[in-house]
């Protein structure tokens, strides 16, 4: 009787074992088989496109490839703070993740490239350099010094101002009092054009426009739209100047206490989400247009000579670029090299 117990306990013993060697393996190994939530923070108003993708797509895609192991909670509209504070809070582990511009270029210089200004001629041109070989030169150094994972590149879109008084020509951007987000290129474009710069977090700006401590700013319409700041400009300079990006990261010790096939569910879910927020934005830009145009907004076209002297009065940028950064200009001709 006692050989037929231990043998029985010997079989229940190997049972629990095996079990638990199938727990510590796939999606549950994170946590002990515990959900865990990912907080996912951007300063963005909640119809804004990239709040739309991260609902339709990021978020069940997460949940439900995971098999309910990860839980992803978006805090948008600077819920979690400004641009710089929950770019911090990523870096120190209180948020799992975000959706930033290139706020890190201060110390990360590559990352500044994607926003010099007339560098991109369109989404497609956009689309080709980040998601190739020049993208993941520029994201390069982003982990090892910050201890953020990049995980796929987004669209703010191609930026244009917006004022009170009206942009028809070059001449117009003398005494305008703009404000800028406070990253050292975005000034010197501002004061290259002729205007006064105000830099300033997103946050601020409506309020900035509504009380005329600034004129203007400049952003993507679908920005102007989504945050409302159309009820206290007048017009709209289709100048497309610079293009925006945003990134998806997360914090990498988040990232390395994920199994394998957490990552890749987390890996493939934010570039579906950040394809089809390209997608929105790109076939929005006429709708937004029009919503714009039917608040008021008046939309001026620059002509070619007008294009011609934004793009001519912010050349001298680069020379200054190449001087101060010995990678510079390959990288920039590799860009403009893929625009034809």
């Amino acid at each position: 009787m006692k050989k037929c117990w231990t043998f029985l306990c010997l079989v229940l013993l190997s049972a629990s074992l095996l079990l638990a060697g199938c727990n510590a393996t796939g999606l549950g190994e994170a946590g002990g088989g515990k959900t865990q939530t990912l907080k996912v923070a951007n300063y963005f108003a909640s119809d804004h496109p990239q709040n739309v993708a991260l609902r339709e797509k990021f978020k069940p895609l997460v949940e439900e490839g995971s098999e309910g192991t990860l839980k992803v909670e978006i805090y948008d509209n600077s819920q979690l703070g400004a641009e710089q504070e929950f770019y911090d809070g990523v870096r120190n582990g209180t948020i799992e993740m975000g959706i930033p511009g290139m706020i890190m270029q201060s110390s990360i210089e590559k990352l500044g490239v994607t926003e010099w200004p007339f560098l991109f001629k369109d989404y497609e041109h956009t689309k080709k350099v980040l998601n190739g070989p020049i993208g993941d030169e520029l994201l390069e150094d982003l982990e090892k010094k910050h201890g953020v994972h990049p995980l796929a590149w987004s669209a703010n879109g191609f930026r244009m101002f917006s004022s009170n008084k009206e942009l028809a020509s070059i001449d117009d951007f003398k005494d305008l009092r703009l404000r800028m987000p406070n990253i050292e290129h975005y000034i010197d474009l501002g004061k290259a054009l002729g205007a006064t710069v105000s830099p300033m977090p997103i946050s601020e700006v409506f309020t900035a426009l509504e009380q005329n401590v600034v004129d203007g700013q400049d952003n993507p319409i679908a920005t102007l739209r989504a945050s409302g700041w159309y009820e206290v400009q007048d017009y709209v300079l289709e100048s497309r100047h610079m293009f925006s990006p945003n990134l998806y990261i997360i914090n990498s010790k988040v990232w390395e206490g994920l199994t394998e096939d957490q990552q890749k569910v987390i890996e493939d879910a934010a570039q579906k989400s950040a394809d089809y927020e390209f997608e929105l934005m790109q076939k929005s830009y006429e709708e937004d247009k029009k919503f714009l145009e039917d608040k008021g907004i008046e939309f001026i076209t620059p002509s070619e000579e007008f294009q011609t002297e934004m793009e001519k009065a912010t050349e001298p940028l680069y020379e200054s670029y190449y001087e101060k950064f010995p990678w510079a200009e390959d990288i920039v001709e590799g860009i403009r090299g893929q625009a034809e």
